[in-house]
């Protein structure tokens, strides 16, 4: 049984990568070839990528030896009209923001305006936390910008139209910056927290979080097309956002902004990216080892791809042992990257306007890494995750051949209440959860895998199916198969 049941599996398995175009997720990348040579390999691997995850468009930029090398624009900004998406066009970079702000909270520590391990309650003027069963008074800036603060998550949710009235950053805080646990006890990702980083921003410098952002860090940096604020009559307008299902969102923005509320051309990273990496107008290259210093090692989820969370930005070991820091940003209809590793002065960004993005983002850097003979990085785990979830889907189709035809049945055909009932509650608590599942507007596992998911959702109702039919069925086909 156990011989069959394997062979199966392995051959479903194959198949399941076969149809679903996983074989073509994983190429192997010479290292250091020419950068014309892999230009060219990026000209033919992005779109095909793109095609397979249904994603519209995609700009690229590269750095090397610390230096701006490459930057490229791939697919539309928008569908339906067919506008191309162009290297000049901003994008929305979502959690990439959180990086850039801590660069701004940075630059006021060494200004003299700040103390990292000052309670931030201290340097807030115009706001005040609500009542939380926690003490608030005790959250420190270093806390806000290592998400170990106890804040929550946020509503990422709350989103408005340009142009389109919004409530203020602070009424938003008021009813969201409630801890939910002791500060400075454990990581929890928080983009309130970081939104918390915008009114200490303000009231320090009593500028606008937009204004101070651009004064003292965009424009500095060489970032002259990234901005906070933006509206209709900007040029080139943003691309429309397509979410999991490949519906467009329209261009939104947040009330909150040092979270993810920026937009940038990949250029504009990517000199970010540099400025990183050397001397620059706005950091002190301690400050900046600092950032990139780990924070807090224990980083739930983000573990598995991650190994500590610093300033604003994730922070791994790579193979070769440098350290690589990255941050990631995703929301409706949008997912971007960033990953440099300062000690080669190698960085790549990746703007998508599609929320299918995750593998695909995954399978350029994996590219890139061996490329530039790192040789991989932690994203690239996504796509070992692609395999072990076409093996587990593969499992399941043949768990279901073996009810129907398998030796397996000696067992279920036995007129014995209790496995009736234990096939039944089984199939039932399957069916529950992918009607629970067919009803959310988002799913984590349909981000990372957004063709899979739909092969795991069929393997499973295949799978309960089969149970209840063999429940339901007094003589089950399959008993003549027997062995």
């Amino acid at each position: 049984m156990w011989i069959w049941f394997i062979l199966t599996s392995v051959i479903i398995s194959l198949l399941v990568m076969l149809f679903s175009g996983s074989l073509q997720i994983k190429r192997n990348m010479h290292a250091d070839v020419p950068l014309d040579e892999f230009k060219a390999h990026m000209d033919e691997r992005i779109p095909a990528l793109m095609k397979l995850y249904g994603i519209p468009g995609c700009n690229i930029a590269l750095v090397q030896d610390n230096e701006i090398v490459w930057t490229e624009d791939y697919g539309y900004a928008d569908v339906a009209s067919g506008r191309a998406l162009t290297v000049d066009t901003i994008m929305s970079v979502q959690s990439i923001t959180k990086s850039v702000t801590a660069w701004g909270v940075m630059r006021l520590g060494e200004k003299g305006l700040i103390d990292l391990d000052a309670p931030v309650s201290q340097y807030l003027k115009s706001w005040q936390f609500p009542l939380t069963d926690y003490p608030a008074k005790k959250i420190t800036v270093r806390q806000l910008l290592s998400h170990t603060s106890g804040m929550p998550l946020g509503d990422f949710a709350n989103i408005y139209s340009p142009g389109e009235a919004m409530p203020s950053n602070r009424d938003v805080m008021t009813g969201e910056a409630v801890l939910m646990r002791e500060p400075g006890t454990g990581f929890s990702y928080s983009n309130t927290g970081y939104n918390l980083l915008e009114i200490l921003i303000e009231d320090v410098t009593g500028q606008s979080f937009s204004e101070y952002m651009r004064r003292e860090v965009l424009l500095p940096l060489g970032m002259e097309s990234a901005a906070f604020d933006i509206d209709k009559a900007v040029t080139p307008y943003p691309p429309t956002g397509y979410n999991l299902r490949g519906e467009p969102v329209p261009v939104y923005l947040y009330p909150s902004k040092a979270s993810g509320g920026l937009f940038a051309t990949a250029c504009d990273i990517a000199r970010f990216a540099t400025a990183g990496m050397k001397e620059n107008p706005v950091l002190s290259i301690e400050s900046i080892d600092r950032m990139y210093q780990p924070e807090s090692r224990k980083i739930g989820i983000y573990s598995l791809i991650f190994e500590a969370y610093g300033f604003g930005h994730f922070i791994e070991k790579l193979p070769n042992g440098m350290l690589s820091v990255s941050h990631g940003g995703q929301g409706n209809g949008i997912m971007t990257h960033l990953q440099a590793v300062p000690e080669a002065g190698d960085a790549i960004v990746l703007l998508t306007n599609s929320q299918r993005s995750w593998p695909f983002i995954a399978c350029v850097l994996s590219d890139w890494a061996q490329w530039r003979g790192f040789p991989s990085v932690g994203m690239g785990r996504i796509i070992w995750g692609h395999f072990g979830l076409c093996v587990v889907i593969g499992m399941l189709f043949s768990a279901s051949l073996l009810v129907i035809f398998g030796p397996v049945l000696t067992f279920y055909q036995q007129k014995r209440t209790g496995f009736r009932l234990l096939r039944i509650s089984a199939a039932s608590i399957l069916l529950g959860i992918l009607i629970w599942c067919a009803c959310q507007k988002y799913l984590f596992i349909a981000s990372v895998f957004p063709i899979l998911s739909v092969w795991l959702g069929g393997s499973v109702f295949v799978f309960s199916i089969v149970l209840l039919l063999s429940a339901a069925l007094p003589e089950w086909p399959g008993k003549k198969y027997m062995l």
